[in-house]
């Protein structure tokens, strides 16, 4: 039984690996006919070194493919000792296969010639492809591993950083492609940071819920049989008033908050209610629903 629980652990991990892979060329390709149909046609740059090699190329006459490769190498090599292996080899090949893609793309007909579509869209499939790269380890720009090095020895943010070594490249994108062209570099960055975020965290944005109330088990009660969500209480006591209070606990969906509201209100419109997002949800019997 051990034996044969064991060649199934190595299987369920074998297929995760691939699944990893396919996702990770995908990512790529979306990345590769982004850059290559949508923002090089119409001189435009995205942030991080992806938006470097589009620029050094532009100037230098060299293929696009070899600046991707040659100047993420070094972060590559960060990721190795910074995050492990595994982001690194996966990062690695997720690169590499963009670069390839960039060479077989670079000659085709370009998607559009209007530079507010070119920007709108490129940058919605740049964040996709990213995205998907981001959502199984992987890595497709040594922007943020450069980031984090920073921000370990800076009191700035990683975001913080991120964007300002963004706003850099994307304003001397407007010394080697007019500053048009970089204003709608700007939208095409915006979009896509935006739809990474979609991407990576979910279309169905989780969000905890802290509820202090004298009918806390009625509105328990209803947040079960009308949202059908689980419910915690949680023991708590007022700082002020020493008085033990019962809270409630639950996970719903963005979706559901306003019916969340509406449920509280019509039971206690004074009840105490803290509503805060959530990076990601795992385990016991929380599922995504429809709400009816």
């Amino acid at each position: 039984m051990p034996h044969t629980q064991q060649k199934k652990s190595k299987w369920k991990q074998a297929a995760k690996i691939v699944k990893n892979y396919v996702l990770i060329t995908l990512g790529a390709l979306l990345l590769a006919v982004a850059i290559e149909k949508f923002l090089i046609p119409n001189q435009m740059v995205d942030g991080g070194i992806v938006g470097v090699s589009i620029m050094l190329s532009e100037i230098t006459n060299i293929k696009l493919a070899i600046f991707l490769v040659l100047l993420n190498l070094p972060f590559i090599f960060l990721g190795y000792k910074q995050i492990g292996k595994t982001f690194a080899f996966q990062s690695a090949y997720g690169i590499v296969a963009a670069s390839i893609f960039t060479v077989v793309f670079h000659h085709s007909t370009p998607a559009t010639t209007d530079p507010l579509l070119a920007a709108v869209f490129g940058g919605i499939i740049i964040g996709i492809g990213v995205g998907i790269v981001l959502r199984n380890s992987g890595s497709l720009d040594g922007t943020e591993i450069l980031s984090i090095l920073i921000s370990s020895k800076t009191p700035f943010s990683v975001g913080n950083i991120v964007m300002f070594i963004n706003l850099f490249i994307l304003s001397s994108a407007g010394f080697v492609f007019g500053w048009t062209s970089a204003m709608y570099s700007l939208i095409t960055y915006y979009i896509a940071s935006k739809t990474i975020d979609v991407v990576v965290q979910g279309m169905s944005e989780t969000k905890s819920v802290l509820i202090i109330s004298d009918e806390y088990e009625e509105i328990a009660q209803a947040i079960m049989d009308r949202l059908g969500r689980a419910v915690t209480f949680l023991d708590g006591q007022g700082a002020y008033s020493q008085e033990d209070r019962r809270v409630i606990f639950s996970i719903i969906t963005r979706l559901e908050e306003a019916k969340l509201k509406s449920i509280v209100d019509g039971i206690d419109e004074n009840a105490f209610l803290a509503i805060a997002n959530v990076n990601d949800v795992k385990g016991g019997q929380f599922k995504k629903r429809n709400i009816h």
